[in-house]
């Protein structure tokens, strides 16, 4: 379910919750709320997850990168070193 669907999903209880006679609807509503509120909190989180992983995508491709350098260095050095020693 995607967060347009939750959201009417949500409304939709929370209207039929507000149909019930006043002794069913306090505790409904309050778990209604609650659903809510840890439907927010995790959506903080999985962002928090993506922003994470984006961060550590980009972080290794900068390594990857950096350790291509290193090997394509150390071939020229190496190469520069094997003329030196067979001069």
């Amino acid at each position: 379910m995607d967060e347009r669907g939750f959201q009417t999903k949500l409304n939709e209880l929370l209207q039929e919750i507000g149909s019930l006679p006043e002794s069913e609807r306090a505790k409904l509503e309050s778990l209604a709320q609650e659903t809510k509120e840890r439907h927010e909190k995790l959506k903080k989180t999985v962002g928090g997850l993506q922003d994470s992983i984006d961060y550590l995508r980009l972080s290794i491709k900068y390594l990857l990168f950096d350790l291509e350098a290193t090997r394509r260095e150390n071939n020229y050095l190496r190469k520069i070193l094997e003329e030196e020693h067979d001069s």
